[in-house]
């Protein structure tokens, strides 16, 4: 297999070669320490407030509000457990069923440590109830955790709103914003959120290298001690490369924003359309209007979608069937049931990520492909209809 042809960038993305360039010296002769008093390890502390100030201006917030960390994971569990580690008389967390693992599994682990641990309902199209929210939270209640995104349907959450209604009963507000960051524009410094967590494999930097941005005056426990590294809130001698690679890739993604959002989601919309032209019984997955430029979730009835995957493969063509991170389980994805898709559905869907590196070629090449594939599985299948 020569030709590849990568539509899987929610599960991870291609490192820009510009990103590779730029870390590649604190990989070689820019080894110093950043916390080092001498000169050598001055300089590369002048390259980590660079990417720190990157990241900011990407987020449209203050440089010292961003704490680097390893990973989106790192993130989320370092704003669950910081923040309950400062209120810890209240006792509830209000969470979503369709959060991805680093929010779930840190939440329901709670629940076996006296947690009351409440999660929102979605509809059909994927979209939370707000008044629900509205009627759950309350006094006792420690943290709000709500995606900005959703990493399989591409959802877009009302993240504003949800942040209003804990401001107003002084509630803190952490979003998971691993898929949106880098795809949308984001202007932290006017919003109501006071935790946010970034990654920076989804943003085409390097796996390894992640962000938690909290608001200042937020209250929030470390989560890693150690060093006084981050200003005393998460202990450890920095990835300087990774960051450095984090900082020139929010540049970049700053500088490609309006790509992202005009000619990406034009091939998002191209292969949507060609899909479902050649594949009877099958349908979009989450609200087709309110998502994120790259991301198409399409069920195909009848079929499984690992099957689909395989035969994708074979053409070099790469793609998924919901989270990376839960990919190995046989069972349908955790966000198609929430919504209520049919199960002879939800064990059918695919999910088609594309980035700015995608091409019109690329598109039309897998909408050739899928109609076949389709058609075969459908032959092979004790599920098919029949006539």
């Amino acid at each position: 297999m020569n030709r590849v042809i990568y539509m899987d960038n929610n599960a991870t993305t291609k490192v820009d070669d510009a990103v590779i360039e730029e870390m590649m010296p604190y990989l070689g002769e820019l080894y110093g320490n950043p916390s080092s008093m001498h000169s050598f390890g001055g300089q590369v502390a002048k390259k980590v407030q660079q990417s720190r100030q990157r990241i900011a201006d990407l987020l449209g917030c203050d440089p010292d509000e961003i704490i680097f960390t390893s990973c989106g994971t790192e993130s989320d569990n370092a704003a669950i457990r910081g923040t309950l580690a400062t209120y810890p008389r209240r006792r509830k967390v209000i969470t979503s069923r369709v959060e991805h693992p680093a929010v779930l599994s840190p939440c329901r682990e709670l629940e076996h440590h006296g947690y009351q641990v409440y999660e929102l309902s979605v509809d059909k199209e994927g979209n939370l109830n707000l008044d629900e929210l509205a009627e759950v939270i309350d006094d006792n209640t420690a943290l709000v955790t709500i995606m900005y995104a959703n990493n399989e349907t591409g959802v877009i959450f009302p993240v504003e709103e949800i942040g209003a209604i804990c401001r107003a009963r002084g509630v803190p507000f952490h979003t998971d914003a691993v898929q949106a960051v880098g795809k949308i524009p984001l202007t932290l410094r006017r919003s109501n959120i006071d935790m946010l967590s970034l990654s920076g494999h989804k943003l085409h930097a390097p796996k390894g290298i992640g962000v938690l941005y909290v608001r200042r005056g937020t209250r929030l426990a470390p989560f890693l001690l150690g060093g006084h590294q981050e200003a005393g809130r998460r202990g450890g001698t920095e990835n300087v490369a990774g960051i450095a690679a984090l900082g020139k890739a929010c540049q970049l993604a700053a500088d490609s924003m309006d790509d992202e959002n005009t000619r990406v989601r034009s091939l998002r919309d191209r292969l949507e359309e060609k899909i479902l032209a050649v594949c009877p019984d099958s349908m979009v997955n989450g609200d087709r209007e309110n998502r994120l430029p790259n991301t198409l979730n399409v069920s195909f009835e009848f079929i499984e979608g690992e099957s689909i995957l395989m035969m994708l493969n074979q053409y070099g063509i790469c793609a998924s069937s919901g989270s990376a991170c839960t990919s190995g389980s046989l069972e349908p994805s955790h966000v198609m049931r929430a919504m209520g898709v049919p199960f002879t559905a939800a064990h059918g869907s695919v999910r088609f990520s594309l980035s700015r590196f995608n091409t019109e070629e690329e598109v039309d090449f897998v909408a050739q492909k899928i109609g076949p594939i389709i058609h075969r599985l459908r032959e092979l299948s004790p599920f098919v209809k029949t006539a």
